[in-house]
């Protein structure tokens, strides 16, 4: 292995965290006045007279912002795998407290870039959901009489119910599919470092590590998923807890 691969691979990577922060919003589209004016006023029109019309032009918006991030995420989190394993390996031959340095390094960027995949795909499958966070308080303080009035409330709050519960199961969903690759990855590591030599240190180290790594990711995700899960069977009170500014 030479070093012009990670070199080339790590620039990639700094090209897609800067096309992470600054391409989605010119990818996704226009939107007159900016998302957040958008977002209000065509809220408004959907609140006052059920006109989805605009509302889902900044949902389709949203969508796509969410779709364009998560891919390069995901692009970006390929190439952190590629290039950790590289460096992983350079440190398995010739060990070095640099190559070490770098490893955690590109492991924790790795976790972030995996948390912005989660994410994104969570917004890309409940996009009005997703904008929920981003409506003011005075507009959020009037679906709370509604969802206190009863059991059945009116259509507009009943469709952004639904999409919170879908918000959730998509994110318990993810949470349970990385919950099993964690949990089948901590044990193949343990596998493997029960096979390793003693008297390689270096390689008992780094498989030890990706094993309580990965044993203690799965354990994460597993209380995602039982979070959400919640959420998701009954979400009405949950939602009236974010409305509400209990969240």
């Amino acid at each position: 292995m030479t070093s012009r691969i990670p070199a080339a691979l790590s620039a990639l990577a700094v090209f897609l965290i800067g096309a992470f922060v600054l391409a989605p919003g010119p990818l996704s589209g226009d939107l007159p006045g900016g998302l957040g004016a958008s977002l209000r006023q065509s809220f408004e029109e959907y609140w006052r007279a059920g006109q989805r019309g605009h509302l889902q032009t900044v949902v389709d918006y949203w969508f796509r912002y969410h779709l364009f991030k998560g891919a390069i995420a995901a692009l970006l989190l390929a190439v952190l795998i590629v290039l950790g394993v590289l460096i992983t390996r350079r440190f398995l031959h010739s060990g070095g407290p640099l190559r070490a340095v770098a490893g955690v390094a590109v492991g924790l960027l790795g976790l972030v870039a995996l948390a912005a995949v989660m994410a994104n795909l969570q917004g890309a499958i409940a996009p009005l959901a997703s904008l929920f966070p981003m409506l003011p308080a005075d507009v959020l303080a009037q679906i709370a009489p509604q969802l206190a009035a009863g059991a059945h409330p009116p259509a507009a709050v009943a469709v952004m119910v639904d999409d919170f519960a879908l918000y959730h199961v998509a994110m318990a969903v993810i949470a349970t599919v990385l919950a099993l690759t964690f949990v089948a990855a901590t044990v193949l590591a343990g596998r493997r470092f029960v096979r390793a030599e003693r008297a390689d240190r270096r390689s008992r180290v780094a498989i030890g590590s990706f094993a309580a790594v990965a044993a203690l990711l799965s354990m994460v995700m597993v209380v995602l998923a039982m979070a959400n899960t919640t959420v998701a069977a009954d979400p009405q009170p949950a939602f009236q807890a974010f409305v509400g500014g209990g969240w």
